[in-house]
């Protein structure tokens, strides 16, 4: 076994200008680190199985969760169950880094959305 960081993960790119990095990639467990600019989102959408958990390491995370915006903070975190849609964002003028964890793995076990109108 060897420590893994993002200098020796598994590199990707999504959405306009977002990187993700997977520091675990099994059959029954995700865990990526990614990084999201000023301005970044993903679409809002749902995985059928799969549970997430977010957590912040810097910048400011906007997460809508089934109708309900939740701003989280570095060192705070939150729980997505499985079927419920939700929407990451990064409303603030810092990169957001975050980790997201997932069991099992959502890569594709995604259900886009239409976007949401207020």
């Amino acid at each position: 076994m060897t420590p893994v960081s993002k200098n020796n993960a598994e590199h990707y790119l999504w959405g306009a200008q977002c990187d993700g990095w997977h520091l675990v990639k099994s059959t029954a467990l995700s865990v990526i680190q990614e990084r999201v600019p000023p301005g970044g989102a993903e679409r809002r959408h749902y995985h059928s199985h799969a549970e997430q958990f977010f957590f912040v390491l810097s910048g400011v995370a906007t997460l809508e969760v089934d109708g309900t915006v939740h701003t989280l903070q570095p060192q705070q975190g939150l729980h997505v169950p499985a079927s419920i849609a939700h929407q990451l964002s990064n409303t603030h003028h810092e990169d957001l880094i975050f980790i997201v964890t997932s069991t099992p793995p959502s890569h594709g076990d995604r259900v886009e959305l239409a976007p949401t109108r207020d």
